[in-house]
């Protein structure tokens, strides 16, 4: 135990004046540390000099300091001594600085190394070698840790718990600074956010071209959530697409799908915010899109995009953003920026619809083949299409936008017409007129209609030029009897293709068996109908293979292959329409039959000869048809399909001329009334099925080696062939008919030589 003697009465107690100095000159280091760190404008400055104090009073080597980021969870400074001066951010419970942030209490580390929370990853990056470690919280007068600090490498023995409490009450006296100045810094920032903000709303919601302005938004939201990619998704009430042109960070082109499928579909069908943190974890999120483009998806936030009406016309999504999953503010900031661009966006879909709208009435204007002009409420010429252009022999700048009574001063009745049905504003009509042009008088038909808005306001006038000279008097005859692309191509050649020359085609005859007695039955009315059914799907038949309608005779139909333009496999088209025609009868006839009506039956003739074409008749009656002896051959052939029960027969001319692969048998060799040489004639078998002709080929090859004994003049074996293939098909009438010829025949031999031709004694 001390005790104090009397000669030490009276004299200060030395122990205790000493503390009491080292407080006063701890006290005036702290109100220093305050006075110094004040004195600083900015946070960057006061980190700064904070770093160089703790520094310099704990004898280190270097410093620094974190504050915390409330909005992210970051632990994050803007100074560090040495030569990197960069803000460095970590999330705010990892490392050493994350550990004394946590747990709220400072620590003391001799080997940094040793220390499994100690990253040395910053050592690596810098060239800085990371000895001792003290760490200690910055904690406000109300208790709240807003950071840590921390002092490396004690220049001299190691740290301790002095050099601890000395970090600790030097941070407590600047934390009250601290935390108001990173207030302020907060506030200045939130309000240049604001003003960045507006600037980038206002600069967005300028744009109206819809690609130019999914671009800019994309890219602001995207740097606004500090994500990795954005896509906005609009909808498509046609089609009930979500579609995107435009994706942050990959070219994939323009993107759609069903807008109730995925997290995008979700969203768009709810109408609610949708944040995930981990894709992957989240069954709605589909990976196959990640699969293939090699992308890795960790978080998403999804939010509804709304018209002023409330109506969600589209999704916004933002993929990964930087530094962890989406936050609360993230959510909010998202919100309010697509609802400053929601209606911009709108109004852009709305310009697109009618741009697109605009350019779709251009194209129809001048892909029309008539002429049309309007005139505007001031009496402007204010369109002018390819076909008025051409009809008036003019160039687009001596009529667009000029004065209409001045382009119309040689032809002034149109602008008294335009005046009358402005004033009364109904259309009129002029049939047949003549316009005068600069390479004379053009034949027309005028409509002048008044253009009047809504509200009954007159906008102007619009003139239809038809015009009807011979060129469109021809091509509109031509059509008449081809498809109209045939005569389109067959007037770019020229007038002279109708005057008459011969060509080598394929003239096809048909005729409805036993039709007089179907209209007796039928009576006027029903046979019109009957007929108009008919030749309806006959028509289609021969123009679908490119074929010219030549007349309709009756009930009878010829039409012709190779006119009047040759396509080089006509033989081939005609036996196709052929055969398409007898497969249209049969599923009419299924028609008919079910509704307990009669079924029609009908033969059909061809043949390959060379014919005379070109218009033919009167000046007041003037056809395109064809004539000579290969046209008459056509015509017997279809008589001949009755006495053969035959469906079509086409000449040996036509069948050698034949690319394609047909079933077909050759028939018989006839001599035609009215010539005397022979020709062999072959019946077309392909629209048969196995319920209609059993064992076809079979059939064929027996009857043809029966035909080749019959043509031999062996009839018995002839017999036997033809016997054989009717065993396989009963119904086959033709074989029965040789059969019959074989035995009268027999019966009645051939006078003279026997050469198997058959004499045709009527038409």
């Amino acid at each position: 135990m001390t005790t104090v003697t009397e000669q030490d009465e009276g004299k200060p107690n030395l122990t205790s004046a000493g503390a009491i100095a080292q407080r006063m000159s701890q006290m005036e280091m702290l109100l220093s540390i305050s006075r110094q760190v004040a004195a600083n404008e900015t946070l960057e400055e006061m980190l700064k000099t904070i770093i160089e104090l703790t520094t310099e009073k704990t004898h280190s080597e270097r410093g620094s300091i974190f504050l915390n980021d409330e909005r992210t969870g970051e632990l994050y400074t803007r100074y560090a001594q040495g030569h990197i001066r960069r803000e460095i951010r970590i999330l705010n419970n990892q490392g050493i600085a994350g550990h004394v942030f946590q747990s709220q209490q400072g620590i003391i580390i001799h080997d940094a190394y040793q220390d499994s929370r100690f990253d040395p990853s910053v050592d690596k990056e810098t060239g800085f070698v990371t000895r001792s470690i003290i760490c200690a919280p910055i904690r406000t007068a109300k208790g709240a840790i807003i950071g840590v600090v921390q002092s490396l490498n004690k220049q001299t023995g190691n740290y301790s718990e002095d050099d601890l409490k000395l970090l600790e009450a030097m941070t407590q006296q600047a934390a009250i600074i601290l935390e108001n100045t990173q207030q302020i810094e907060r506030m200045e920032i939130t309000r240049k956010l604001e003003m960045e903000f507006l600037e980038m709303v206002s600069d967005i919601t300028s744009e109206i071209e819809i690609d130019n302005l999914l671009q800019k938004v994309i890219r602001e939201a995207t740097r606004l959530l500090q994500a990795d990619r954005g896509t906005l998704f609009l909808n498509d009430e046609k089609t009930n697409e979500l579609f995107s042109r435009v994706a942050m960070g990959g070219s994939i082109g323009e993107i759609r799908l069903p807008n109730h499928v995925g997290i995008a579909g979700a969203v768009f069908t709810s109408g609610e915010t949708i944040n995930i943190p981990y894709a992957y974890a989240d069954l709605r999120f589909n990976p196959a899109f990640d699969k293939k483009t090699g992308y890795f998806t960790r978080s998403i936030i999804c939010i509804p995009v709304a018209n002023k009406e409330g109506r969600t016309i589209g999704v916004t999504q933002m993929l990964n953003k930087k530094g962890g999953a989406f936050n609360q503010e993230d959510e909010s900031r998202l919100k309010a920026f697509t609802a400053q661009v929601a209606i911009a966006l709108e109004n852009a879909k709305l310009f697109e619809d009618i741009q697109r709208m605009k350019n779709y009435n251009e194209s129809v204007l001048e892909s029309m083949t008539n002429g049309v002009i309007t005139i505007n409420e001031e009496g402007i010429i204010a369109t002018a299409n390819a076909a008025s252009l051409k009809i008036l022999h003019v160039a687009l700048d001596e009529v667009l936008k000029k004065p209409a009574r001045e382009f119309f001063i040689d032809n002034p009745w149109i602008m008294e017409k335009v005046a009358q049905v402005s004033q009364a504003k109904k259309e009129e009509m002029l049939m047949d007129v003549e316009i005068g042009t600069p390479k004379g008088k053009v034949s027309a038909n005028l409509t002048i209609l008044p253009l009047i808005s809504n509200d009954d306001k007159h906008l102007g006038t619009l003139i239809m030029i038809e015009d009807i000279s011979s060129e469109k008097r021809m091509k509109s005859t031509m059509s008449r009897y081809m498809d109209p692309g045939v005569a389109a191509q067959l007037m770019g050649g020229g007038e002279d293709l109708l005057g008459g020359k011969s060509v080598t085609a394929t003239v096809v005859f048909t005729d409805i068996r036993s039709f007089t007695t179907l209209t007796e039955e039928l009576g006027p009315q029903g046979t019109v109908k009957l007929l108009n059914e008919y030749f309806t799907l006959m028509v289609d038949c021969i123009q679908e293979e490119g074929g010219m309608l030549d007349k309709f005779i009756g009930d009878a139909m010829m039409a012709a292959f190779g006119l009047p333009i040759p396509k080089g496999d006509d033989e081939d088209r005609a036996v196709r329409a052929a055969i398409a025609m007898i497969n249209k009868l049969n599923g009419f006839n299924l028609k008919r039959t079910t509704e307990g009506k009669k079924s029609l039956h009908m033969g059909i003739g061809l043949n390959t000869d060379m014919v005379v074409s070109g218009n033919i008749g009167s000046p007041k009656r003037m056809d395109y048809t064809m004539i000579g002896d290969g046209v008459n051959l056509a015509a017997r052939l279809e008589s001949a399909c009755k006495q053969y029960s035959a469906q079509i027969l086409i000449s040996e001319n036509t069948y050698r001329k034949l690319r394609g692969t047909y079933r077909i048998r050759e028939v018989d060799k006839v001599v035609v009334k009215g010539k005397t040489k022979p020709v062999s004639i072959f019946e077309v078998l392909d629209y048969h099925t196995d319920e209609s002709f059993p064992n076809l080929m079979e059939v064929v090859n027996y009857f043809k080696d029966g035909l080749g004994h019959y043509q031999g003049g062996r009839f018995d074996k002839a017999i036997r062939g033809f016997q054989e293939a009717l065993k396989l098909n009963p119904a086959d009438a033709l074989s029965a008919l040789y059969i019959q010829r074989c035995e009268t025949l027999q019966t009645h031999p051939p006078e003279g030589p026997w050469d198997g031709v058959y004499v045709m004694k009527s038409k």
